[in-house]
């Protein structure tokens, strides 16, 4: 089972339905994926909850003023059954700069923005606009 598309599957179904708020199991790689979620605005907030074994994140949505949700598509690029890696050459804007790609990196995870800033490469997790 692949943990973080679950995670992605669950934030796509939640703003198909106009959810406030969904509840994803806790890992600290799904939380550093919803915090740069929250840092470029895809979502309005992500708080990890609860202790020990029982934790969760709590992912807050975001919308438009129109009422449309403000990821258009998020999908998983690198699969555990085929990884993805990108040179810093390679990486490019996605979607004109609308969108970002999420990059596990040596220095961490980072945007492809923050990833051209680094001048590193990595294995593109996912891709959202």
């Amino acid at each position: 089972m692949d943990n973080i598309a679950n995670m992605l599957t669950i934030i796509r179904n939640g703003q198909a339905v106009e959810k406030e708020t969904v509840v994803i199991p806790y890992s600290k790689l799904k939380l550093e994926i919803a915090k740069i979620l929250e840092k470029e605005k895809f979502i309005k907030s992500a708080e990890a909850q609860g202790k020990k074994n029982k934790k969760t994140i709590d992912v807050e949505l975001a919308y438009e003023k129109d009422g449309s949700p403000a990821i258009k598509k998020i999908k998983r690029v690198s699969k555990s059954s085929q990884r993805i890696y990108m040179p810093l050459k390679k990486i490019f804007p996605v979607q004109y700069g609308k969108g970002i790609w999420i990059i596990s990196t040596p220095k961490g995870m980072m945007t492809d923005k923050e990833a051209r800033k680094e001048k590193v490469g990595g294995e593109i997790i996912c891709e959202v606009w």
